[in-house]
């Protein structure tokens, strides 16, 4: 009887969605607003096409909730695969905007499926790992899994849409929690960090730093056992990369990405060019202070020196017109709705729904922590919008998707 007067809906978690998804308005209504004021609802501007997608969210989400929530479970299969067949469609059906042949055209509205495909493939990858069959720290198991995770990425990827493909790291996050080895941690970011490493100081001196490393911990480890051995490997691999790392570099990124990387690592100042985006972004929130401008009366916001401000860089208008305070209230959102999360995924007693549910903070989470970083210059430019806030129906459909589903399984948990 409460899961069906909906008082087992957790409720911090919906108001936490309300909030963002409202000032999240608020500050595309003020970076899409032209020299005078407008209809809220006028929907030959972006705003008012925003105001129509929120609305159709509290639509959607009352669907969501009135499902049955075993359902999402029996049918995630279906669902993961009409994902993928919507992403394969791109190729032949697609329209191509601003580069990237990412959208189904629908007459001045666009559908985005890779917004869609990250529940789908929650769903999927909870299905597999939660089958009484799977166990996550066999070799072939966690190769099944990661092909899941890898089939919409690789149908992302050629889109060109890199930024979304990016998002699917963020599943590591539900197999490392149900037991899969560290092995492919240790290896991922050290592998990231001799490729930044050698982009900075070059691989001569990354090589010798690895070798100073390997050399220490060699000899912490006792005389015998496979620790001496594996250390080498991984010094041998870790050289074997910092050399390769100019070629990669070079021949493998486009030079547009070449370029970012440059711009942040501080190789490159081009505030006129490629870096353009992020310098005037930088302005934008630094001119804010500690209490912004005002709403609707930032003057980087207004003159429309960030290029499409009310999408990706949604987060310097909140720089600007709110200041410190206003931008560390929506982070303190995001973490307080991420820690909530946690806490809703820990109490399930099946398991379905905790992966689901740590994979729905997976992808939260880099979305949240890739567009911030973005905004304020420490991470290259890429298209992530940052949930409930960027402008977009696709996006705000599939993150409402992605949270809802899991709310609606944490209602049902008092059945197990």
């Amino acid at each position: 009887m409460a899961r069906s007067t909906g008082a087992s809906f957790d409720w911090i978690s919906i108001l936490i969605y309300l909030a963002l998804i409202l000032f999240g308005w608020a500050n595309i209504y003020s970076a899409s607003l032209g020299s005078t004021s407008g209809s809220f609802f006028d929907l030959d501007q972006p705003y008012g096409k925003q105001a129509l997608f929120v609305g159709l969210s509290i639509f959607l989400v009352i669907i969501i909730l009135s499902i049955e929530a075993k359902f999402y479970q029996r049918f995630s299969s279906i669902i993961y695969l009409v994902s993928l067949l919507s992403l394969a469609g791109l190729f032949v059906f697609g329209k191509t905007i601003s580069g990237a042949t990412s959208w189904y055209s629908f007459g001045s509205f666009g559908l985005q499926p890779s917004e869609f495909a990250k529940f789908a493939t929650a769903l999927a990858l909870a299905k597999y790992l939660s089958d009484i069959q799977t166990n996550i720290k066999r070799l072939d198991h966690q190769v099944k899994a990661f092909i899941i995770i890898a089939i919409p990425a690789i149908l992302i990827v050629p889109q060109p849409d890199p930024g979304s493909a990016l998002v699917y790291a963020a599943f590591f996050f539900p197999l490392y929690r149900e037991g899969l080895s560290g092995f492919y941690l240790v290896t991922g970011l050290s592998a990231v960090t001799v490729f930044i490493l050698t982009l900075i100081i070059g691989p001569v001196w990354v090589a010798a730093l690895v070798v100073a490393i390997a050399g220490i911990m060699f000899f912490m480890k006792s005389r015998k056992g496979p620790g001496k051995v594996l250390i080498s490997i991984f010094a041998i691999i870790s050289i074997a990369l910092s050399f390769s790392v100019n070629y990669i570099f070079e021949n493998v990124f486009e030079q547009r990405h070449r370029d970012r990387f440059n711009i942040v690592l501080g190789k490159e100042v081009d505030s006129r060019g490629i870096g353009y985006n992020t310098n005037q972004s930088e302005i934008a929130i630094g001119s804010g202070g500690w209490f912004g401008k005002g709403w609707t009366e930032g003057t980087q916001t207004k003159g429309h020196f960030v290029p499409e401000q009310h999408t990706d860089y949604i987060f310097s208008t909140v720089g600007e017109e709110w200041g410190f305070l206003g931008s560390a209230m929506v982070v303190f959102l995001f973490v307080g709705l991420l820690l909530r999360l946690i806490v809703l995924a820990e109490r399930q007693r099946n398991q379905f729904y905790r992966i689901y549910g740590y994979s729905v903070i997976g992808i939260l989470f880099i979305h949240f922590l890739v567009n911030i970083g973005m905004v304020i210059g420490i991470f290259p430019t890429v298209g992530i919008p940052l949930p409930f806030f960027s402008y977009g129906g696709s996006g705000l459909w599939g993150f409402t998707i992605l949270l809802f589903i899991f709310i609606k399984l944490d209602s049902d948990r008092l059945s197990y």
